[in-house]
């Protein structure tokens, strides 16, 4: 018996895929079933991993930077990209809670302005001079 002869090339398979993909996704687009969101206030920025780093431990990563850079916007940490640093995507945990930018001093008592020192009086001001 002979052997069985091949009755497509891998070419016209090849090209019969890509055909296939290309009618199918514009089938969808033209019948609306691919939605392009226009709302861009609660798109994911990136994907990130943290690296918990031990002191005295060495860490592998890579040598060039990302296209990124952290900005504290309202006492939370936010990702902009350098192209365009008015988009700004604030940095949350898996249940959607915000990452401050700076960690509380747990000794010394939270308040928002140092206080004034007391003025001199009168008299103490005439002294001086």
């Amino acid at each position: 018996m002979s052997q069985p002869e091949a009755r497509y090339s891998i070419r016209s398979l090849l090209a019969a895929v890509l055909i296939t993909i290309i009618i199918t996704v514009i089938t969808l687009e033209m019948s609306g079933r691919i939605d392009h969101s226009d709302d861009k206030t609660n798109a994911p920025v990136g994907e990130f991993t943290a690296i918990h780093v031990k002191p005295g431990e060495d860490f592998r990563m890579s040598s060039k930077a990302s296209e990124l850079h952290a900005v504290c916007q309202n006492g939370y940490l936010g990702v902009a990209p350098d192209v365009d640093p008015t988009f700004v995507g604030i940095l949350v945990d898996y249940k959607n809670r915000g990452v401050r930018c700076g960690r509380p001093d747990r000794n010394r008592p939270e308040t928002a302005e140092p206080e004034p020192a007391p003025a001199p009086e009168a008299g103490e001001a005439q002294d001086s001079q």
